[in-house]
């Protein structure tokens, strides 16, 4: 099964300062048709403007990843840390008993683009802790990098679900097919670029649903980069 969720049909807010798309039911987005995928619950494309963000708030029992695509973002939260995440980073965030963060465009004159993910996790109540990589010297065209699992595994970020997220970096006409195994279902999120996915078309901001599928074949049409969640299809909260 393969079920396109086109960009356009996202969830829309301008806010002046932040201007937001929502690829699952979010925040004053609210959508029953899409509240999720398996584990995965938010896939958020932010472009926030220069020297504005997210005052401080607070978050429980979630998996929040950021990946950011131009820009650099300031957090702080309240377990202390402090960083600034800037492309080619992965920031992941264990809510878990509770955390108080905030996020601010860390330039005061180019906008902010980022991608903010959240992943139900396996369990709740765990304790709240931070994480951060570069994974720039890794990434090649043509292959996987894997940015999170359940294992840590390949030195990826440590998330508290069967899910693994990966980037896929291709170069125009540049091929790959990832198989899926028995019991697995996979979105793909295309973060720049187009490709053909599975004869699909999939511009900048389209994702893909896919399940009951023995592989995913990716070719792309210029350089292109893809985020692809391999999650455990039995795991359905929605």
């Amino acid at each position: 099964m393969f079920t396109i969720r086109k960009s356009e049909e996202r969830g829309a807010i301008n806010m002046g300062w932040l201007d937001t798309k929502h690829t699952f039911s979010f925040g004053h987005y609210r959508d029953e048709n899409h509240m999720g995928f398996g584990a995965l619950r938010v896939i958020n494309e932010d472009k926030v403007a220069p020297a504005k963000g997210f005052g401080a708030h607070p978050h429980r029992d979630m998996e929040i990843i950021t990946y950011v695509l131009e820009g650099a973002i300031e957090h702080k939260d309240s377990l202390g840390t402090g960083s600034i995440i800037v492309p080619g980073d992965a920031q992941r965030m264990s809510a878990g008993t509770g955390i108080v963060h905030s996020e601010f465009n860390a330039q005061s004159d180019k906008v902010l683009h980022l991608l903010q993910i959240w992943i139900i996790p396996d369990k709740e109540g765990i304790a709240p802790s931070y994480e951060q990589k570069n994974f720039t010297r890794k990434r090649k065209p043509g292959q996987l990098t894997l940015i999170a699992s359940a294992d840590g595994r390949e030195d990826s970020l440590t998330i508290h679900q069967d899910a693994a997220l990966y980037v896929l970096d291709l170069n125009a006409g540049q091929s790959l097919d990832y198989p899926l195994q028995e019991g697995r279902m996979a979105w793909a999120q295309v973060a720049r670029g187009s490709v053909m996915l599975n004869g699909q078309s999939l511009k900048q901001g389209d994702g893909a649903a896919v399940s009951r599928e023995q592989a995913l074949a990716f070719t792309a049409d210029e350089k292109a980069e893809i985020l692809v969640f391999d999650l455990n299809s039995r795991i359905r909260f929605h």
